[in-house]
């Protein structure tokens, strides 16, 4: 019995193979396939004073079909800036509302570091990959905390 369920198992495999390749083929190995659902990119709103609120905004454009949730998109924070010191530290995901597009803040603190050290400080912010959408270009994005 096992044998037979293993045997049907490993037919349906196999053909599940062989239609994949002939759809691969009939395609063309250098047609450019867009992926399905949505896209995120991310760019900063500009620069920012220290002591002020900058952004940055990610955006979701809509390949194929009807938008069908709003989902949350993961990233990651680098730059020479260090959260706790030059800003309020970022958490991800970010939640993507219904206009398409979510807004990560970033609050800039005041100069812990003393009057002598006035330099500006950089955050990027990179888009991660997760479940409902693909990432496209831009995927990261920077912003500089000005003295």
């Amino acid at each position: 019995m096992k044998t037979k369920i293993i045997s049907q198992l490993l037919l349906s495999l196999g053909l599940v193979f062989v239609l994949g390749s002939a759809i691969t083929q009939v395609r063309g190995e250098n047609e450019a396939i867009q992926p399905p659902g949505l896209v995120a990119t991310i760019h900063s709103s500009g620069d920012v004073i220290r002591g002020q609120t900058g952004s940055f905004v990610v955006d979701l454009s809509q390949t194929t079909g009807i938008l069908p949730f709003y989902p949350f998109v993961n990233f990651s924070v680098s730059g020479t800036g260090i959260p706790g010191v030059d800003y309020i530290a970022l958490v991800s995901p970010a939640r993507v509302g219904p206009h398409g597009y979510g807004v990560i803040l970033v609050k800039t603190l005041p100069n812990r570091r003393g009057s002598s050290n006035l330099q500006s400080y950089s955050v990027v912010v990179t888009l991660d990959s997760g479940l409902g959408y693909a990432l496209g270009r831009p995927m990261a994005a920077k912003m500089t905390i000005e003295p």
